[in-house]
């Protein structure tokens, strides 16, 4: 069994700061990449920042400069730090990674159960 797990979210004052974390646990012998996904009421999840096993990130245009996604591939957990928040960055953001169990040689997808995010005065 794999478990993801999401923490840190919370409620912040418009271009304030929260830093997101994301552990994995379970029968894992290796994990490639990890990514942060986010939904809003009444919108599709979306894609916010994603950080392959070696480093290599890429983001969505709406948190470029404001978001940085990072890894520790030893500890098996991700993070992601948000500054200058806005309202519309409001959403249940989730944790996603690629992960391969002992034996295999195939990469299932994990999901955390989301960590909501709050950008209000």
């Amino acid at each position: 069994q794999v478990q993801v797990v999401e923490s840190g979210g919370g409620l912040v004052q418009p271009g304030g700061s929260l830093r997101l974390s994301c552990a994995a646990s379970g029968s894992i012998s290796g994990i490639n990449t990890m990514g942060w996904h986010r939904q809003a009421p009444g919108k599709q999840r979306e894609l916010v920042a994603r950080i392959t096993y070696g480093g290599s990130t890429n983001y969505a245009d709406s948190v470029k400069g404001r978001f940085t996604i990072s890894r520790d591939n030893a500890k098996k957990t991700m993070f992601l730090q948000m500054n200058s928040l806005k309202p519309e960055d409001t959403a249940t953001y989730y944790c996603n990674a690629e992960v391969r169990s002992p034996g295999s040689n195939l990469y299932g997808n994990y999901w955390g159960q989301g960590t909501q995010v709050t950008v209000s005065s």
